[in-house]
């Protein structure tokens, strides 16, 4: 539609258009379900090479794409009446997935009899009333499932970090909800007892500093060090530059916050040399290590992530691998046929139909199967600097006739 004709409409007609809008896209969102199915059935290749096309194709995560494919074949093969409401326009697919997941551990007899009961109850429900209903009949239909699942939850209790923007990350814990009430209980608890002297910190604050302290304290005897990759170039840590430093795994970070990483009793500094006019690594100080042990590491610190598309695993918990088989290289093993991957990657890379290819520049391309390629270019440490000696491609330097 026309922009101009938005700008003339009511409030009443605007919102009429976006309520269209969202019908339009949840039919959209059925059309999807039913190809992603259609193409996770006709693959010749194992789930997880179409996952990784897939992931590939859309440009989001291996486990985004993993959770498509169960959610399509979910609701195509097992939930009409939940694919219906979409198709017409009544039900987008967060809350179809929303559904899926709270009936995943049913039959697929259970399954149909609360679908056709879900097709009255739906429509009109926020996305945690759309599950809270789904959890409630499937609670009904299956008792005793009910507490199969609540012992596979339990055992799967896991704690999870999901890195942000601007220097901040998330650590979460999923486990028994006795025992996380009663840990956030005892962080409130001391958070609101230092509150009494401490001005300086929010109550939110304090509850996350408590937390940290009560997991860095090393009170149970533990002293493993943990090592991260922080990328500071030397102007800055010297204070006379603010660039942004890079945590793998993470992104961008202040360069006040490199510097405190960097100041930090235990950080151990590590001399990284790179050309100027690209801004990649080319060399890595090894005084501290085996001979044996430079290559792993120069080429860990050169790739900062796993290199495959879309994936930000810091290298330094990912396999080191050969993009071209070592046989076929002639046992070749050296930076320009190695290759940080993490574990999942890695075992994307031996499915049939892939090829994995590291140019000169250090670019991993990967074909996947259908034949589409996709690469990943190493991003610089920092922007090229050019000198009258080594000026930018097609200029000429200052002494130039």
């Amino acid at each position: 539609m026309d922009l101009l004709l938005l700008n003339k409409m009511t409030r009443a007609e605007l919102l009429s258009k976006v309520v269209s809008a969202e019908a339009e896209r949840s039919r959209l969102d059925a059309l999807k379900l039913r190809g992603v199915a259609l193409l996770a059935d006709s693959s010749a290749g194992s789930i997880r090479s179409v996952i990784g096309e897939l992931a590939f194709a859309l440009s989001m995560t291996k486990s985004s794409a993993g959770k498509l494919i169960t959610v399509a074949r979910d609701v195509t093969r097992r939930l009409p009446g939940v694919l219906g409401l979409m198709e017409a326009g009544k039900l987008d697919y967060g809350k179809a997935a929303q559904v899926s997941s709270a009936l995943s551990w049913l039959s697929d007899d259970m399954v149909g009899a609360v679908d056709a009961i879900l097709v009255e109850r739906l429509v009109g429900k926020d996305p945690r009333g759309v599950r809270r209903c789904a959890n409630k009949l499937a609670a009904q239909v299956d008792p005793e499932g009910l507490e199969r699942r609540a012992a596979q939850k339990r055992a799967a209790r896991r704690v999870t970090l999901t890195h942000q923007d601007a220097g901040s990350a998330r650590l979460s814990v999923e486990g028994p909800a006795e025992k996380c009430a009663a840990a956030y209980t005892r962080i409130d608890r001391l958070a609101r007892k230092l509150s009494v002297s401490d001005r300086s910190r929010t109550l939110e604050q304090l509850r996350a500093d408590v937390m940290m302290d009560l997991c860095l304290s090393g009170t149970d005897g533990i002293q493993e060090r943990a090592e991260i990759f922080v990328y500071i170039d030397y102007l800055t840590l010297a204070g006379v530059r603010e660039d942004p430093g890079f945590l793998a795994g993470h992104g961008p970070i202040p360069a006040a916050t490199a510097r405190d990483i960097a100041a930090g009793s235990h950080s151990v500094l590590r001399r990284l040399i790179t050309d100027p006019a690209t801004g990649q690594p080319t060399d890595l100080g090894r005084s501290r290590y085996r001979p044996n042990k430079a290559l792993d590491e120069f080429v860990r610190v050169r790739d900062q992530e796993c290199r495959a598309p879309g994936c930000t695993r810091p290298a330094q918990v990912c396999q080191l691998d050969h993009t071209e088989d070592w046989a076929a290289k002639e046992g070749e093993t050296n930076e320009n046929n190695l290759a940080s991957l993490c574990q999942d990657d890695h075992k994307l890379k031996d499915e049939p139909g892939w090829r994995y290819a590291l140019g000169g520049d250090a670019t991993l391309t990967v074909t996947t199967p259908t034949g589409d390629r996709y690469s990943t270019k190493l991003e610089p440490l920092h922007e090229p600097r050019y000198t009258d000696e080594q000026p930018p491609p097609g200029s000429v330097g200052k002494h130039a006739a």
